[in-house]
């Protein structure tokens, strides 16, 4: 027999929910936030005007931070957050549980797409960039406009993961 969303194990159940919804939101904001930065500034700037450009790229020796060392703890609270949503709010109805399983599947398909899609080109670039491969200035203008479009792309997986989170915690999870 199921589970009424009304008895005391579903009730307790979605009083957890609401502090993984947090941070879940506050997450997904932050991890937006700091996309859409990266994106328009950081790659602003090294892909603004490629082969030159790509001596601007955050990586190496002469960054004191790598973007990954922000970006891979965040993704740790993305986590924590998706699955915490996921088995906290499991007995809730279905029509809310998508906006539950959306962050974790968005997740999930960002994280099939980094090691990839993403750490190909960006070791390419990286090495462009460090002269130690010669490609035609028209291949590195392709290779970084590639990576621009695959990175809007992740900018908008990462929407869709912060506005379903934003929904979750807007309605309430009991259907009424």
């Amino acid at each position: 027999m199921t589970a009424s969303i009304d008895d005391d194990s579903t009730r307790t159940r979605v009083r957890f929910l609401q502090p993984f919804l947090w941070l879940a939101v506050l997450a997904w904001g932050v991890g937006l936030g700091a996309k859409l930065f990266d994106l328009l500034v950081v790659a602003g700037a090294w892909g603004a005007a490629p082969p030159a450009s790509l001596a601007l790229l955050p990586y190496g020796k002469q960054y004191p931070i790598d973007p990954g060392d922000f970006f891979q703890p965040l993704s740790g609270l993305l986590l924590v957050g998706a699955v915490g949503t996921l088995t906290a709010g499991w007995r809730t109805p279905r029509g809310y549980r998508v906006w539950l399983w959306t962050p974790a599947a968005m997740l999930l398909i960002i994280w099939i797409l980094t090691p990839t899609v993403f750490w190909p080109m960006l070791g390419d670039l990286y090495t462009i960039a460090r002269g130690r491969v010669s490609w035609s200035d028209a291949d590195v203008v392709a290779l970084t406009r590639r990576w621009i479009i695959w990175d809007w792309t992740r900018t908008g997986l990462i929407a869709i993961g912060f506005a379903s989170s934003v929904k979750a915690i807007s309605v309430d999870p009991r259907g009424r």
